[in-house]
């Protein structure tokens, strides 16, 4: 009988490459991952890592070990799941990685709904992009991620994650006021092409999407915050793409265009298959559905 624990870092190492990522997969040290290959080695009774300049990689043997491992260790987490879906109480901690305009418009309502009905419930919050959600979703370092994507930039989800369409985010083309844009209507995208642009940084996925967009496009100015986009549009340094959840109020010395076609993006929660039957996944799912409901009933932009 194998350790589950030796497994997982087997396993981790098999899935993240490293042992230094398989470590940070696992929340040790990458000390402790290679005690722990050692003696599932010996318990194995066969070599399972080569050496590989300063690193490791698996033999033959550690990647078919591995390829059970990932199974045991499924089976052990569905089965840790049914048991808490048996019991049928929505407690304990679960870790939510969130974008960051969804952390400022979406999971407020959504945490006090959780607080109001399960108060034994403890949500942990981090705010990252979608890429890095889903990596650590995948890791198994948050459970859930509530992610954003485009149509012409769709994420793929990794093995064995599931999601859940929120809804679709419109987003509208910003201009200081008194820009020839204002007052044009309906535009489209590309019209603005020529203005000089403030944009979302490098690696991010609203930049990604308007780099298909716009093909050629060199932004001036590149900002993570939208409220920060918002003050530079304001002071007369360019335009500026922002998705409507981040329009939380009017922002004084902009004007917002809409365009045709209107962009959108998808807002999405994910989870791993194996938690789905845990009703602390499933209570937060159902807050951020009703979170994204009450927003659309109530007319705030979205």
């Amino acid at each position: 009988m194998f350790d589950f624990g030796r497994l997982r870092a087997l396993d981790a190492l098999a899935r993240h490459g490293t042992v230094h990522a398989a470590a940070a997969a696992l929340h040790c040290t990458p000390s402790a991952v290679s005690q722990q290959l050692a003696k599932l080695e010996r318990e194995a009774g066969t070599t399972l890592c080569h050496k590989d300049g300063r690193g490791l990689r698996l033999s033959g043997a550690g990647r078919l070990l591995a390829e059970h491992a990932a199974t045991v260790l499924a089976a052990a987490d569905a089965a840790a799941a049914a048991l808490e879906a048996y019991r049928g109480e929505v407690a304990g901690t679960v870790a939510v990685a969130s974008f960051a305009t969804a952390c400022r418009g979406l999971l407020p309502p959504a945490l006090a709904l959780l607080a109001a009905e399960h108060p034994r419930l403890r949500p942990h919050l981090v705010e990252c992009n979608p890429y890095e959600g889903l990596q650590a979703l995948d890791q198994g370092r948050v459970d859930l991620a509530v992610i954003d994507d485009w149509r012409e930039v769709r994420l793929v989800l990794p093995p064995g994650v599931a999601a859940r369409s929120l809804g679709e985010d419109a987003a509208d083309l910003v201009v200081p006021v008194g820009h020839p844009l204002a007052a044009a209507g309906p535009v489209p995208l590309e019209k603005a092409a020529a203005e000089r642009w403030i944009a979302s940084p490098e690696g991010t996925i609203c930049h990604d999407w308007l780099m298909r967009i716009l093909p050629g496009l060199r932004p001036d100015f590149l900002v993570g915050e939208f409220e920060s986009q918002f003050s530079l549009v304001a002071a007369g340094l360019g335009v500026a793409l922002i998705p409507r959840l981040a329009r939380i109020a009017a922002v004084p010395g902009t004007a917002v265009v809409p365009l045709d076609p209107v962009p959108t993006r998808r807002v999405s929660v994910a989870w791993r298959g194996a938690a789905e039957q845990r009703p602390a996944v499933a209570a937060v799912v159902d807050a951020l559905t009703r979170a994204w409901h009450s927003r659309t009933t109530a007319g705030i932009p979205g």
